[in-house]
Formats: C-alpha cells, sequence, structure tokens
C-alpha cells in the first residue's frame, strides 16, 4: 500500500531542510491601534508587538469608517451573500462598490472577485478562450496568480525579463501581426518594490496591436491624485485596457475585481468560472470596501504620509549601516541573503524585541535573495522605527549578517 502521511511528511520535512518552513505568528489585531498587535505563543502567554510586514498599508482595515459601514451593513441585511450571484443575486452594496471601482479607473465597469488572485488566475485564464490564438507576453516578476492564469489557458506565452522592454519589443515584433496579444504586468513588484515603466509598455502595446493587463494590487490606493494607482500617478488610465486590483490591501477589506470596458467586463463575467461558481463576497466586506475607497480617494495625506513613512525607514536603515534594497515605492526590502539567516533573524526580533516582520523566502523570492520585507504606514511612530533600528543593528551584529557602509 502507498504511504501518503510519508509522502506528505517528506513534503514538509524537505521544505524544512531548505530553511523556508514557515510558522504562522497567532497575532489578535487590536481595534484602533494599528500597527499594534497581541501575539499569543505557544505556552499560551502573551506579548505585545508591532506589526511591519502588513499589506493593510494604510491601516484602513481599523478605519472608523470602514468598521462603521460594515456594521450597518450587518445590521441591515445580514452576513452572507447566500451563493453566487449568478443564482442568488447580487447585494446593492456589491453593485455600487463596482461603479464606483470602476468610476475610481476611468473605466466603463468592472467586476468583483473573492480575492486578487481569483481576479488573476480567472481573467487571465478566460481571455484565452475567449481570444483564441492569443499570445501573452508575462513580466518574469510577475506574481503566482498572473503565472497560474495564463498557465491554465494553455495558450502561447513568452516570458520576458523583468521590466526589460528592449526584450518585449524584440518578443513582440517575432510574433505574428494579426494573433490577438496581450502584455500582462504589474505596477509595483511588491518583493522588490520597483515600478514597471506604464507608458513605455504602453506604446509598444499600440505599436504591436497588443492588450495592456495591469495588476495594481500593491499600488491601488497608495498612488495617484485620488489613489487609484501608478497608472493614475502617471496619466496613462487610458493606455490601460484591463486593470485588476485588490480590496485586501491598501483598502483594507477583502477580495479583488478587474476594471474595463463594458464588454471585456460583460465576456468575462459570461465566462470567468471563477466567477460563476463561486459564492460572492458578503455583504458587509463590499459595503466596507466601498466606505474605504471613497475615503481614500478624498483624503490624500494619507498618501503623503505613507510616502514619508517608506522613506524615512529607509533612511534610519541606511544610517545604521542595514543592507535595505533600493525601492522606489513604499516597500522596504532589506537583504539578508540566507534563508535559515532570514528566518533567525525574523524569530529573534519577534521573540526578544517584539518585532513581527515575516521572513521572505523561495519560492516568493529566488534563492539567494532572502530578505525582510518592511512595510511602514502612517501609523507607525518614530518611536517605533527608533525601536526597530535598535533591534536590528543588535541582531545584525548578534548573527553576523553582511553591513552596507553607514550613511550619514
Amino acid at each position: 500500500m502507498f504511504d501518503y502521511q510519508a509522502a506528505f511528511q517528506t513534503a514538509v520535512e524537505q521544505v524544512k531542510g531548505e530553511g523556508r518552513y514557515r510558522v504562522f505568528a497567532d497575532l489578535k489585531r487590536v481595534r484602533g491601534e494599528f500597527p499594534k498587535a497581541i501575539r499569543r505563543r505557544a505556552d499560551g502567554s502573551e506579548q505585545d508587538v508591532i506589526v511591519w510586514c502588513s499589506n493593510d498599508y494604510l491601516g484602513m482595515g481599523q478605519h472608523p469608517a470602514v468598521l462603521e459601514a460594515m456594521q450597518a451593513e450587518i445590521e441591515a441585511v445580514g452576513a452572507g451573500a447566500g451563493g453566487t450571484r449568478n443564482i442568488s443575486g447580487t447585494t446593492r452594496s456589491a453593485v455600487d462598490l463596482e461603479a464606483e471601482l470602476a468610476g475610481w479607473h476611468q473605466k466603463e465597469a468592472a467586476l468583483l472577485f473573492t480575492s486578487g488572485y481569483v481576479a488573476n488566475e480567472a481573467t487571465l485564464t478566460t481571455l484565452q478562450r475567449i481570444l483564441p490564438g492569443l499570445i501573452i507576453f508575462s513580466d518574469s516578476l510577475n506574481h503566482a496568480s498572473m503565472i497560474a492564469g495564463i498557465r491554465n489557458g494553455g495558450c502561447e506565452r513568452h516570458i520576458y525579463a523583468h521590466n526589460d522592454l528592449e526584450h518585449l519589443e524584440a518578443l513582440l515584433r517575432d510574433a505574428p501581426v494579426d494573433a490577438p496579444k496581450l502584455i500582462a504586468f504589474e505596477s509595483v513588484y511588491s518583493m522588490d518594490g520597483d515600478i514597471a515603466d506604464l507608458a513605455g509598455t504602453i506604446a509598444l502595446a499600440r505599436k504591436y496591436g497588443a492588450l495592456t493587463y495591469l495588476d495594481e494590487v500593491h499600488a491601488v490606493g497608495l498612488y495617484g491624485a485620488t489613489g487609484a494607482g501608478v497608472a493614475e500617478r502617471d496619466g496613462v488610465l487610458d493606455g490601460i485596457d484591463i486593470v485588476e486590483c485588490t480590496l485586501g490591501k491598501a483598502i483594507g477589506v477583502m477580495g479583488g475585481y478587474i476594471a474595463a470596458d463594458a464588454v471585456i467586463i460583460d465576456a468575462v463575467r459570461s465566462w470567468a468560472s471563477g466567477f460563476i461558481f463561486t459564492t460572492s463576497l458578503p455583504p458587509a466586506l463590499t459595503a466596507g470596501a466601498l466606505a474605504s475607497v471613497r475615503h481614500l480617494k478624498a483624503h490624500p495625506e494619507l498618501r503623503e504620509a505613507h510616502q514619508e513613512r517608506a522613506a524615512t525607514l529607509k533612511a534610519r536603515f541606511a544610517a545604521a549601516g542595514i543592507p535595505v534594497m533600493d525601492s522606489v515605492s513604499h516597500i522596504v526590502p532589506v537583504f539578508v541573503g540566507d534563508p535559515v539567516h532570514t528566518k533567525m533573524i525574523s524569530d529573534m526580533l519577534l521573540e526578544e524585541h517584539g518585532v513581527y516582520v515575516q521572513p521572505i523566502n523561495y519560492p516568493t523570492v529566488p534563492k539567494g535573495t532572502e530578505r525582510l520585507r518592511f512595510t511602514p504606514s502612517p501609523n507607525h511612530t518614530d518611536a517605533m522605527m527608533d525601536d526597530l533600528v535598535r533591534a536590528m543593528d543588535a541582531l545584525w551584529t548578534h548573527c553576523n549578517v553582511a553591513r552596507l557602509p553607514a550613511v550619514a
């Protein structure tokens, strides 16, 4: 008989042997006090911690406007959505949210999914069913959800070197002129913190007759005059055919969506299994997301504070000789380069200093580039940064990890 248990245990041991086994921290966020949280240890004792790696970039998951909208929606309509939108209908807050999202990205329509991952996977798979012979050109550092969607569709695909428009153009030039084409890329790449050349990519798409598919999950709410993302900041929203985003990061709730021309949205809605056969988002989530988007559109000072906090943390790390990686965005990655050391530092930061930041190891990043990834929010104070830098400085010495020359 096949030993199923041994096979599963071997799979786990392989991950442990490579130093990339992940242990989830048992955290309880405290309403109104983000980024503070309470950690429950294995022995049942509790520890106060500061969360430094949340993708709730602006703390909107704790914002009174969001919480009040969610509570009011539960009181008004209850908890669940009742099923798929095709069977059980759709809640009014979902309809209103899609209209708000479409307008935010200057598109005709939007479509909600249960997560950003599902939005990418379902949409990219479905586009290949709708567009026979589609050729997809994908940035080499695209998210796993985009890769899964592209692979699932089975179409011809070409991977271009990260943010390398010369390579992309060479691939486009070699493709059949009359074949449908799509360029799939992200705006902010969340592990390195770099940003794509949106205008240059759009120019190539127009030159070679390709659609543009932009993942803005780490940019929506954070860039642009109203927070619609890097495409808004760069003034190129009209050059993006399909934009995909999440409700689970800067918006602070849960879910994902795409926005595009009405006919594209209607086609995806009608063909995407990941939409058709999935229970829709609960009304409290769509109401909370709607309140969050409306608040973000009206409060650019949140984005300004967010950028200032990220720049300040980068400068403080550099001054201490901590190897902060180059980043033009709000992402603050610190290079370690070894999975065992990365996890060791992460564990010691949590246990000894009350600092929660997860190790980023393979397969999220290539082997040899393991790092800690910090995401400061407007709620992270100077005092919190002082404590963090002191802890990092001590551990870099204790663990004998390579430093950079201190920057004055």
